[in-house]
């Protein structure tokens, strides 16, 4: 079946009438872009905080109509505030487009007069985000591993996969299926003790997802606040590479109580763990420390030891910035093949040294988190110790 294309989906969307205007959405001027890609459609509707509301509507009967259109396998649309506005409106105070008069560029929608709008997951504890500079580093492995052994330990956690580009989380825990809707918010997927959410289990393995930034960070934002996550004592979140939107948005929309930087040894990786770190440090989220994954090699069969990639080097890179060395995990095929089955090692065998490793880096994130947590609740100064 043909792909459909946006101008047909614009023709669509002619049926839904703007709330404020009467008009449709699309002569009154909401609708701001459409992006379709393999079936998948994206589409950003206009509106301020003042019509938020009332627009919610709108956005749900626009995800269901276009859904319907042959050719179409998923749909998510979102609201975001007018990007671009005249000098002559900012000096008015805002701009009036398709009957509603919005705020200036530099007020976000949801955000409160003169203010950033209200940070995501109130009933989260603690924050973490798993993070490296670059890819192929093992990153989601340790988050994974890492998430199971803190609900192991007895904690509630929860596990979002942050990656809109290569989401991993549903192969890695064995799940693929679409999570269910209670009150039009998403319910996470259980598995291995944990809530899980991630755009992989919502779009076919194989499809493609051709974003750009602010798809992203609209797909991002709807699943950590369209998803009932709960009252949990940590969410893992399994950061993409590099230094890009994700991570901005998830410094700016969330409480982050710290970040994991993970790295392999070599000088190449460090560099780019270095960025990393950098970039958490200007966004003010405190770095926990770095983690040292595929550290070294041990043959099963002689016993053998190879430094395949170096090693110590990211305990090095650790004193050199002057955060904590969390830990090394070593190169094994046991961690590959359990992740590539979807059973993570720290569930498959506790009792391994693989699963050790885990659960000493999850103990001592554990740790600095509740300890930052705490600093927190009594008083504004965040101290990591």
């Amino acid at each position: 079946m043909a792909e459909a294309s946006s101008d047909a989906l614009r023709t669509a969307l002619r049926a839904i009438r703007d709330p404020a205007s009467g008009r449709d959405i699309v002569t009154a001027g909401l609708v701001e872009g459409i992006e379709v890609r393999g079936g998948l459609v994206q589409v950003t509707l206009l509106t301020d905080r003042a019509h938020a509301a009332a627009m919610e509507p709108v956005r749900r009967e626009a995800e269901a109509l276009l859904g319907r259109q042959p050719g179409i396998s998923n749909v998510t649309a979102i609201l975001t505030a007018h990007k671009t506005s005249s000098p002559a409106a900012a000096q008015q105070g805002g701009h009036t487009q398709g009957g509603h008069t919005h705020a200036p560029a530099k007020a976000a929608a949801g955000a409160p007069a003169g203010g950033k709008p209200a940070l995501l997951l109130p009933e989260v504890k603690a924050i973490v985000a798993v993070a490296s500079g670059k890819g192929g580093v093992g990153k989601s492995t340790v988050a994974v591993n890492m998430a199971v052994s803190l609900a192991r330990q007895g904690h509630r956690v929860g596990l979002l996969d942050a990656d809109i580009y290569g989401p991993s989380l549903p192969r890695m825990v064995g799940l693929n299926r679409k999570p269910e809707v209670r009150n039009e918010k998403m319910i996470p997927i259980q598995a291995w003790g944990m809530s899980c959410m991630s755009i992989g289990f919502l779009v076919d393995e194989e499809t493609p997802m051709i974003w750009r930034g602010p798809m992203v960070m609209g797909a991002l934002e709807q699943m950590m606040g369209q998803v009932i996550w709960g009252a949990l004592d940590i969410l893992v979140v399994d950061m993409p590479p590099g230094t890009g939107d994700a991570q901005l948005t998830m410094a700016q929309r969330v409480a982050l109580t710290g970040a994991v930087i993970v790295s392999t040894p070599q000088d190449i990786a460090l560099i780019d763990a270095r960025r990393g770190v950098r970039m958490f440090e200007k966004t003010q989220v405190p770095v926990l420390g770095l983690v040292e994954n595929m550290s070294f090699y041990c043959c099963p069969n002689c016993g053998h030891r190879a430094d395949i990639f170096g090693h110590g080097g990211a305990r090095h890179e650790a004193a050199r910035l002057g955060t904590e060395f969390l830990g090394e995990i070593p190169l094994l095929l046991d961690i590959r093949s359990a992740a590539d089955a979807g059973t993570p090692i720290a569930a498959l065998a506790p009792d391994s040294d693989a699963a050790k490793a885990y659960d000493a880096l999850a103990r001592r994130v554990w740790e600095k988190v509740n300890g930052a947590v705490v600093a927190r609740s009594s008083g504004p100064r965040i101290v990591i110790e």
